[in-house]
């Protein structure tokens, strides 16, 4: 039931972070604040395809 998921930075759209998450519980994209090493600061990630 859980699926892998990639997030991607929402400053420099660079996918860092592979995660899991219950597409059954949480049909909507996730967001979560994460550490970048591109923009080397914590921004925002988003779900991506």
């Amino acid at each position: 039931m859980r699926d892998r998921v990639t997030l991607a930075c929402t400053e420099c759209k660079q996918r860092n972070y592979v995660t899991k998450k219950n597409k059954k519980n949480t049909t909507e994209r996730i967001e979560l604040k994460k550490y970048c090493k591109f923009c080397k600061t914590h921004t925002v990630h988003k779900e991506t395809k």
